[in-house]
């Protein structure tokens, strides 16, 4: 099963953007980046409902429930331009942080790179998601680059991202 969203990298900070407006960057062989503006309104709402409802994450995380699977946490990393958010797999809870691996091929940063281990900062968190048998759940971030989308993009999201999204 494929998991396309772990192919959305935000880059925020990014020019060329408008406030408004998502930019896709396409990259030979790679999935497509998605660039906002720091100020984009709908993104920083999106990734506030992630920060505010994170405990709902981690009461999934620990249930141990069996229809719950894919955890993911989307971190925040500081460039020169801005910001770039990356998305880590595999979320384990290790004395009390959260521990991913890298599931996106960094573009901006060269402090972590694709399948590295690394801790993640509470307050680096801008986005979670899990699957709750083949459903979405979190992925405020997901859900808002999906609807910028034109159809044929969100055609082949929805083909190849091995869940649901309930609107």
């Amino acid at each position: 099963m494929k998991f396309y969203l772990l192919s959305f990298i935000i880059l925020m900070g990014c020019n060329g953007c408008n406030n408004t407006q998502t930019l896709k960057i396409e990259r030979k062989g790679e999935p497509p980046i998605y660039s906002v503006q720091n100020d984009d309104a709908e993104m920083n709402h999106a990734i506030m409902s992630a920060i505010q409802t994170l405990d709902s994450f981690k009461v999934a995380l620990l249930s141990k429930n069996k229809d719950y699977k894919y955890f993911a946490l989307k971190s925040r990393f500081i460039t020169p331009n801005g910001s770039e958010h990356i998305w880590l797999k595999n979320i384990i809870l290790k004395d009390k942080k959260y521990v991913g691996i890298v599931a996106n091929l960094p573009e901006s940063i060269s402090d972590v790179k694709l399948g590295d281990t690394i801790s993640i900062l509470k307050n680096n968190i801008t986005d979670w998601m899990y699957l709750d048998n083949k459903k979405l759940r979190g992925g405020f971030t997901i859900r808002l680059l999906r609807k910028r989308m034109t159809e044929p993009d969100k055609k082949q999201f929805d083909a190849h991202s091995g869940f649901s999204i309930e609107e």
